[in-house]
């Protein structure tokens, strides 16, 4: 949303387009999972008195919103994509079938991973993990407004200290809230290290698909 207060800025998504193909140029099979939040969040639905699996598949549908305006933007800068979405909507987007995503993948597409896992109580972050592992993805990426993993909240603590590398573990003893825990004990299981790093800045994306140590590690 940008800087607004709700929806989708024009600009921000483009920028975000631009980035992502400078990553696809490298040969990188890229697979996105996209929030719905800018629209409307699940939970924050549950805390206005709405029934908590609706209020989830609402949030699903938000999802599948900014997924068909990512794919827009990505095929204006000239990147092939596939949007798949966990519930069945067909005259948008493709079911998500784990060999499909792959072949795409194969073929050189980013492919768009919208309405979550498709399933209530389960966030983004989970679907994120979740099919990164289906897909046998390499790293889970999470882009976010700040440069990493903090002790504290950076945005509210102006003596947080930021990790460089940091273990599963210790995400899940300090309580570090950078995603939810069920996501980060799904990656800890199955070994899938993460990257936190900061989205909004220009170049991090192809940095650190160029190998170089932006963000945090958590593995």
């Amino acid at each position: 949303m940008g800087s607004g207060d709700y929806g989708i800025d024009p600009e921000k998504i483009r920028l975000y387009a631009e980035e992502i193909k400078q990553a696809c140029d490298r040969g990188l099979e890229l697979g996105i999972v996209i929030g719905g939040g800018n629209i409307f969040r699940g939970i924050a639905g549950k805390e206005k008195g709405i029934d908590r699996v609706q209020a989830d598949h609402m949030g699903m549908l938000a999802t599948c919103i900014n997924g068909l305006a990512l794919q827009s933007a990505l095929e204006a800068v000239g990147v092939d994509t596939r949007l798949l979405t966990g519930i069945k909507m067909e005259r948008i987007a493709e079911p998500y079938i784990k060999r499909r995503a792959i072949r795409h993948l194969e073929k050189g597409r980013v492919v768009i991973f919208s309405a979550g896992t498709g399933n209530p109580f389960f966030t983004t972050d989970t679907a994120a993990t979740l099919r990164g592992a289906e897909i046998g993805a390499d790293v889970v990426l999470k882009g976010t407004r700040v440069d990493g993993i903090y002790d504290k909240d950076p945005e509210k603590n102006d003596n947080a200290v930021r990790f460089d590398k940091i273990s599963y573990d210790e995400v899940l003893g300090m309580g570090l809230r950078v995603m939810d825990m069920t996501a980060i004990s799904f990656c800890a299981e199955n070994k899938l290290p993460i990257i936190v790093f900061d989205m909004d800045t220009s170049g991090n994306l192809l940095k650190i698909v160029n190998g170089s140590n932006v963000g945090t590690r958590v593995e």
